[in-house]
C-alpha cells in the first residue's frame, strides 16, 4: 500500500509522521524549506501535560527535558496585588501528577522542531523531501497524487494526504475549503532575554501593572525558559501601529524595573545603563541587568476551516484552525490533531476503515477547537474592554473573576484551556453496552494519569502505553504485592485475557492498584489517544467487543452514516467566522520588530 503523504514539516507535520511510522505506516514528508530551522528564542511553545506526553512518546522525551522548562508556579497579579498563585508538583517518574498540579512544559519552538526532525531521521519508514513545494493534488478511490515543484519536482503517490502546511495552506486551497474567521484578534510585543527575576522558575501574568499606566487593557506575562532565559509578552492596544525597537526596549526596562525586588532608587535618573538605554527615571527602582536575545510581534487570528476532510485528504494544525488569544495555545491543538488522526489512519492503512472512523477526526477535533474559539470569543469583550457591570450582566452570579478566567487559558483549565472531551463522538459505543460503575472520568474525556503494570511486569505510567491500540485497564487493589511471575493467572486475569484476545482490534491489558472513583474489578477501555471509551463492572466480553468495534468505527458494517460529519453546516461552527473569505489569514507569528509579518510555521 502507498505511504501517507504529509505536506509541511513543522511540529504538527513531523509529529503526525512520527506517530504513523511508530504504527508501521510509511510516510513521505514534503518540506518546501531547506530543512534548517531558524534559531528564534522569542518563538516558544507551551505544551500541556497531554501534548508533552504525546511528543515524548513518539521519541522526543530526552529533548523535552533538556530544552524545556517546567514551571514551579504560576502567579496572577493585578496592579501590585497577588490574586492567585498556583504551585506545581515537581516531576517524578514514579509519582504521576494529577491534572491540577502538573506543570506545562515551555521550550523554544526551534528546539522542538529539531528534536522531531532528529527522531524522524531514525525512522526507516519515513522520508523527508526538502525543497518540495506542493503544486497540484488529485484524488481517486484508491489514493492521492501530489505534484511538487522545486529541486525534487515530481508526482508522489500516497494512500492518504495530510495538509500540515500552515495558515496559508496550499492543500486547503487546492481542496477548495474555505477558512472563515477574524483577523488580528490580538497583538503582542514579544522579547526573549537573559536575566534574573524575583520569582525564579515561576511564570507570571501581570494585569494593569502600575508602570504601564494601570489601564484595564494593559497586560504583561513572563514565562521562564531553560538557561535563565525568559519570554516576555505585552498585550498591544488595537491597531496596526509599528512597534519600534526603542519602544520595545522601553517596555522591557519598564517591566523589569517594576518587578525588581527591593532595589534601591536610581542614583541618577538621567544616566544610562549597560544596555545603552536611559534608566527608569523617577520610578524608584533600578533596571536589573539583562541581555536581549530576540524580539518580535505576535499576532493572533481566529479562523476555522469549514471542512477538515475531503476524500482521502485531511487538514491539521494551522491549516485547519488558528487560535491563541487569552493564553490558548495553537500548537497544543495542532498536536492533538496529530495524535487523533494518526491512530485512525494507522487502522485504515493496515486494516481498512469505515467512513465513520475517518469522519470522526473532523467531528471530534473540529468540534473541540470550535468550542475553544467560542469560549475565547465570548470572553474577549469581557476581559479586554468590559466593565464590571457588563461582566455581571453577561455572567450573572459568576464566582470567578476575570483574571482567574484569563489564567485558565495559560494553565489548561476550563473552557479556554482544558483538554477536550469528545462527549458526542461518533465512535461512542451503543448505550446498552456501556452500563457500568461510575468513575471520575467521563466517557470521551482524557483518562487520569495512574501507574500501571504491563504484561511483562514493567511498572509504567498509563500515558506511556498510549498510541498503538486499545488499552484494557483492570483496577485490582493489592496487585502491587503480587509475584509478577504468576499475576497473569490470578483472579480475573485469565478470563480478561481471553476476552481481549477476541476483540476486533489490537489491545493491551494493564493492571492498576487504583483509579479515581473506580471500584475494585472495574475494567476501563481507553482509546489509543487516551480518551475513555467506558468503564465496565468486571469482565463482560460481549460489551467489550461492542465497545472495541465502535472505537474502530464499525469497520465492517456501519457505512450508512458515511459522510455525515463532513457537512459544512455541522454544529461545530465558530462564532468567530465573521469573515467569510477564502482563508488568507495569517497565523500566530513572532517576527523581528520593524519587519513585515511572517506567516506561522507552527505546522
Amino acid at each position: 500500500m502507498d505511504p501517507v503523504i504529509v505536506v509541511g514539516a513543522g511540529p504538527v507535520g513531523l509529529s503526525v509522521a512520527l506517530a504513523l511510522t511508530r504504527l508501521g505506516v510509511p510516510c513521505v514528508v514534503l518540506d518546501e524549506t531547506t530543512g534548517q530551522e531558524d534559531t528564534r528564542p522569542a518563538r516558544t511553545a507551551v505544551l500541556r501535560p497531554d501534548t508533552a506526553a504525546f511528543v515524548a512518546r513518539i521519541g522526543c522525551a530526552d529533548a523535552l527535558e533538556t530544552a524545556g522548562t517546567r514551571w514551579t508556579a504560576w502567579r496572577t497579579m493585578r496592579r501590585r496585588r497577588l490574586l492567585e498563585r498556583v504551585a506545581f508538583a515537581p516531576p517524578a517518574p514514579d509519582a504521576p501528577e494529577g491534572p491540577a498540579t502538573a506543570s506545562p512544559l515551555h521550550l523554544p519552538q526551534h528546539a522542538l522542531t529539531r528534536a522531531l526532525r532528529a527522531a524522524l531521521a531514525h525512522e526507516k519508514l519515513a522520508e523527508v523531501v526538502t525543497g518540495s513545494r506542493l503544486a497540484a493534488l488529485e484524488q481517486d478511490e484508491h489514493g492521492v497524487s501530489a505534484q511538487t515543484r522545486g529541486p525534487n519536482s515530481t508526482w508522489w503517490r500516497g494512500s492518504y494526504l495530510i495538509g500540515c502546511d500552515g495558515p496559508r495552506s496550499t492543500v486547503r486551497k487546492l481542496l477548495g475549503i474555505r477558512f472563515p474567521g477574524r483577523t488580528a484578534v490580538e497583538r503582542h510585543a514579544v522579547a526573549a532575554l537573559r536575566c534574573e527575576l524575583p520569582w525564579p522558575g515561576e511564570a507570571l501574568l501581570h494585569r494593569s501593572p502600575p508602570r504601564h499606566g494601570g489601564g484595564p487593557g494593559s497586560e504583561v506575562s513572563a514565562r521562564p525558559l531553560a538557561g535563565h532565559l525568559w519570554r516576555l509578552d505585552w498585550l498591544l492596544p488595537p491597531g496596526r501601529e509599528l512597534v519600534t525597537p526603542d519602544a520595545l526596549v522601553a517596555r522591557i526596562r519598564d517591566s523589569l524595573a517594576g518587578w525588581s525586588a527591593d532595589a534601591p532608587p536610581d542614583a541618577d535618573d538621567e544616566t544610562g545603563d549597560a544596555n545603552g538605554g536611559p534608566s527608569a527615571r523617577g520610578r524608584g527602582r533600578q533596571v536589573p541587568p539583562y541581555e536581549l536575545l530576540d524580539t518580535g510581534v505576535h499576532t493572533v487570528h481566529h479562523r476555522l476551516a469549514r471542512s477538515w476532510r475531503e476524500g482521502r485528504a485531511f487538514l491539521a494544525g494551522d491549516a485547519a484552525h488558528l487560535l491563541g488569544a487569552l493564553g490558548t495555545q495553537s500548537l497544543d491543538e495542532g498536536l492533538r490533531d496529530a495524535e487523533n488522526l494518526a491512530w485512525k489512519l494507522g487502522l485504515a492503512w493496515h486494516h481498512g476503515a469505515s467512513e465513520l472512523l475517518l469522519d470522526s477526526y473532523q467531528a471530534e477535533r473540529r468540534g473541540a477547537v470550535a468550542a475553544r474559539l467560542r469560549a475565547a470569543d465570548q470572553a474577549l469583550p469581557l476581559l479586554r474592554d468590559g466593565g464590571a457591570a457588563r461582566w455581571r450582566t453577561v455572567l450573572p452570579g459568576a464566582v470567578r473573576g476575570r483574571s482567574t478566567l484569563l489564567t485558565d487559558g495559560h494553565l489548561g483549565r476550563g473552557p479556554l484551556g482544558a483538554p477536550p472531551v469528545y462527549a458526542r463522538t461518533p465512535l461512542a459505543p451503543p448505550a446498552e453496552h456501556t452500563v457500568g460503575p461510575p468513575v471520575e472520568t467521563l466517557p470521551g474525556a482524557p483518562v487520569a494519569e495512574v501507574t500501571v503494570t504491563a504484561s511483562d511486569g514493567s511498572v509504567v505510567r498509563l500515558s506511556d502505553r498510549l498510541g498503538r491500540g486499545l488499552l484494557v485497564v483492570l483496577v485490582a487493589p493489592g496487585t502491587g504485592v503480587w509475584d509478577r511471575r504468576h499475576w497473569q493467572s490470578a483472579g480475573l486475569m485469565p478470563r480478561l485475557a481471553e476476552a481481549v484476545e477476541a476483540l476486533p482490534m489490537d489491545a493491551e491489558i494493564l493492571v492498576t492498584e487504583a483509579y479515581p472513583g473506580a471500584a475494585a474489578h472495574t475494567v476501563l477501555l481507553v482509546r489509543p489517544d487516551g480518551h475513555l471509551v467506558t468503564a465496565l463492572s468486571g469482565v463482560r466480553p460481549d460489551d467489550m467487543a461492542a465497545c472495541a468495534d465502535a472505537v474502530r468505527g464499525g469497520a465492517h458494517g456501519r457505512e450508512a452514516v458515511a459522510g455525515r460529519s463532513r457537512r459544512s453546516d455541522d454544529p461545530g461552527e465558530s462564532p468567530a467566522s465573521g469573515d467569510n473569505g477564502a482563508g488568507e489569514g495569517e497565523g500566530s507569528a513572532v517576527d523581528p520588530v520593524g519587519t513585515s509579518m511572517l506567516h506561522s510555521e507552527n505546522d
